[in-house]
């Protein structure tokens, strides 16, 4: 059974939302991961730019399974099979620590992604099972720093950065937060304390604060463009690939 989707450019550019030398600029950075080896046993069925598009095709729509095998010509244990081994390689790589430290602006937020696996997540105050994924950008750029592993959504901001690892990869760099990171060492807005007002200076400070965290937010509404982030299947580690991909693909989306 051939199937209709293929590594073209119609193709991946209208269901992965990348240029070619976008979904290019992946597929190396995946067969330099191993993606294409070790060649043991019986060979794919697919070469390894259809298997990468079939992942990427799974973050971007969230199609099951059953319905991605006939649109590549392969069966659903394949596609599992794909999505298993290249998931994890399409992965952001890790942050080197910028030269220029003490210029850079990073911003960090949490955010839920409803999960169907009740061992990742937590009933959260959407009412739903979700879990709690700490996203930071660069406030110049809008790329991706770094993601933290999924955390029960029923956390709080604060808890889930502190236990997440990324203080330590954000050691020297200003790093901004809402007000729900408080004593965690990032720049939070001023509060208001019991009867007494913000002075006008604090008020310009929480404006500005405002106007440039705002970014985060667009950046995390533009990662679920990807819909596995809107209601994720996974079980068990599979949410954070997912989320480290997506990432990724968000970094190719937004580069030249």
């Amino acid at each position: 059974m051939r199937g209709v989707l293929r590594a073209d450019p119609l193709w991946v550019e209208t269901f992965t939302g990348l240029r070619m030398t976008q979904f290019e600029r992946l597929l190396k950075a995946v067969r330099e991961r191993g993606g294409d080896g070790p060649r043991i046993g019986r060979p794919w069925c697919l070469p390894l730019a259809e298997r990468v598009l079939v992942v990427a095709v799974y973050y971007r729509t969230n199609l099951t399974m059953r319905q991605l095998a006939p649109l590549f010509g392969i069966s659903p244990a394949t596609v599992c099979r794909v999505i298993q081994r290249l998931g994890p390689r399409l992965a952001i790589a890790p942050t080197s620590r910028p030269a220029d430290t003490a210029d850079r602006l990073w911003i960090v937020d949490g955010t839920l992604v409803p999960v169907r696996d009740r061992k990742v997540g937590a009933s959260s105050r959407t009412y739903r099972f979700s879990a709690n994924v700490q996203v930071i950008i660069d406030a110049d750029t809008r790329l991706v720093v770094a993601t933290a592993r999924p955390a029960p959504g029923n956390k709080a901001d604060a808890h889930v950065w502190r236990n997440s690892g990324l203080p330590e990869q954000c050691q020297g760099v200003t790093v901004l937060g809402d007000g729900a990171y408080i004593n965690t060492g990032l720049v939070v807005p001023h509060r208001k304390r019991p009867g007494r007002a913000l002075l006008g200076g604090e008020e310009a400070d929480n404006a500005e604060h405002r106007r440039v965290r705002a970014r985060v937010e667009h950046a995390i509404g533009r990662l679920k463009i990807y819909k596995i982030l809107r209601d994720c299947r996974q079980h068990g580690d599979g949410l954070h690939p997912a989320v480290q991909a997506v990432a990724h693909m968000h970094n190719l989306a937004l580069s030249a």
